[in-house]
């Protein structure tokens, strides 16, 4: 095992499309977090940013932001982006130095102000970077992507469209408890049927939307923690950032090509089941031992996959487990108890940070109505851009 590290304080700021800088969400955040933690900004050794690609160069060196917006304390600085991984990226780097005894103290910050509809792709000619091509040479918005993804489990596993309504139906109950979620209403599979076709077969309801928002976490050193009176943190016990392997047979953005396994055969795990492996060695535990899971649901029918890639179920099996009521409140193995993504919509660097949040006051027991009775161990789940995956176990 690598080290835990203690989570002595989680924050957020609301998600929603609030209008303002994703420095007022960020600050906002990492000043609840502190709080939550019993500590001032000044006891801070060290702040890592996630960083957002939109704001300039703000947003380009977020770890400096937001300490600027905290007020210049001498306190050790990075900056980190991986896509939509850039959170747990951040908390990687935070733990690290931690660990290296670099920093008793670490605060990590992760905010956006995301765009009216779906990203985009940086502005500029690049015919050289695939995430630029997918867009200008085939078309594929990630909405188009999700409904691809969709379209292979209905034609391998025989998922539904009725099954990836539920799955909606599932998190938005979930979400209608959680006072930091965009969407706090219920809805119902008739009202995912009745709403517009975006990428067949996915319609409005099953994908998430953009979002603004922010997430910050205070996490110490275990000796710092037991210093501080605090004898039961809740621990981080594994980070996962691993890469896919070749020959990678199975389409992700932005690659707009699968790899020949003429050559050499494929790997026994995909790349996504890759992510939650290596979290499982490190922390040793496996998927029988989690109380929770916390996931990246893009779309509804990408929620589905997580199961299979996490081992909640053998592959093929996701429809059922969800069918089952397993994946929800009260069920086995609960799935995005915070409401997901389908709950508060994207605000990219933020949602890693946001998933850790959840796991903290679920293991401390105080998620509220949406408390997963007796949980113990939960574990976050995403993937960025180009390769980057993630996956944090947390324990209490």
């Amino acid at each position: 095992m690598t080290g835990e590290v203690a989570v002595l304080g989680a924050g957020m700021h609301p998600w929603g499309k609030w209008g303002r800088s994703f420095v007022e969400y960020g600050a906002a955040a990492a000043r609840a977090a502190l709080a939550d933690a019993g500590l001032e900004w000044r006891d801070v050794g060290s702040v890592v940013g996630a960083d957002t690609v939109r704001g300039g160069y703000p947003g380009y060196v977020a770890g400096a932001t937001f300490a600027k917006a905290l007020g210049w304390q001498g306190a050790r600085v990075a900056s980190v982006y991986a896509a939509c991984a850039s959170g747990a990226q951040a908390v990687d780097a935070a733990r690290a130095q931690i660990l290296s005894g670099l920093a008793d103290v670490v605060l990590v910050v992760g905010a956006d102000a995301a765009p009216k509809g779906f990203f985009r792709p940086a502005g500029g000619d690049r015919p050289d970077d695939p995430d630029w091509l997918r867009f200008r040479v085939l078309g594929a918005t990630n909405p188009t992507y999700f409904g691809l993804y969709a379209r292979r489990r209905m034609a391998v596993h025989g998922d539904t469209v009725e099954d990836f309504a539920q799955v909606k139906v599932k998190n938005s109950a979930m979400g209608a408890l959680n006072p930091y979620a965009r969407y706090r209403k219920r809805v119902t599979a008739e009202e995912v049927a009745a709403s517009a076709v975006v990428a067949e077969p996915l319609r409005l309801l099953d994908i998430c939307a953009t979002s603004d928002g922010g997430a910050a976490l205070v996490l110490s050193s275990m000796e710092f923690a037991r210093h501080q009176g605090v004898d039961r943190p809740v621990r981080i016990r594994a980070v996962s950032t691993v890469t896919p392997r070749y020959p990678n047979t199975v389409l992700d953005l932005p690659d707009i090509a699968t790899d020949s396994a003429v050559a050499v055969e494929p790997h026994p795990d995909t790349f996504r089941a890759s992510i939650a492996r290596a979290a499982y060695e490190e922390a040793d535990l496996g998927p029988e031992d989690l109380s929770l899971a916390e996931v990246y649901d893009l779309s509804t029918a990408l929620e589905l996959q997580w199961y299979e890639d996490l081992g909640l179920c053998e592959e093929g099996e996701a429809a059922k487990l969800l069918r089952e009521g397993a994946t929800t409140l009260g069920g086995r193995i609960p799935v995005n108890a915070s409401g997901g993504l389908a709950s508060f919509g994207e605000a990219v660097p933020a949602q890693a940070i946001a998933q850790i949040c959840e796991l903290t006051w679920q293991l401390r027991q105080q998620a509220g109505e949406r408390q997963v009775a007796g949980a113990r161990a939960g574990i976050t789940a995403n993937q960025g851009l180009f390769g980057h995956g993630s996956a944090v176990v947390a324990v209490r």
